[in-house]
């Protein structure tokens, strides 16, 4: 079960990215529209994340890869420019939420042997 939570992070930021690239392309009415509805079906995968695993790490890595995509998706796609202290912050943000994941798994271990003890 706790997979199928890690899918579910996988996919609430894969859409993130498609809702924030519907900002940057949306200029009429039903594209909004349909913003919205990636928006509202992202939020799903988000609140089915939370449901098993720890909502700071679903957040951190949903906020994250939302971060280093958006940015990736502007160096590539819309044009923007690319520096190498971006890359910098980007390799930050990604140890930032490694660090984070591994500091929840000690918590969880902790946890797993208070019950045996």
């Amino acid at each position: 079960m706790m997979r199928k939570s890690w899918l579910y992070v996988g996919l609430t930021a894969l859409f993130e990215l498609f809702w924030v690239f519907g900002f940057n392309v949306a200029s009429i009415w039903w594209h909004w529209g349909i913003v919205i509805g990636i928006i509202m079906i992202d939020f799903y995968f988000l609140s089915k994340a939370c449901e098993k695993l720890p909502t700071g790490t679903v957040y951190a890595i949903f906020a994250g890869a939302g971060t280093i995509g958006t940015a990736l998706m502007d160096i590539f796609i819309f044009d923007g420019e690319f520096s190498l202290i971006k890359s910098v912050f980007m390799v930050i943000l990604v140890a930032g939420v490694i660090g984070l994941k591994l500091a929840d798994n000690l918590s969880e271990e902790k946890m797993e042997e208070g019950v045996q003890g």
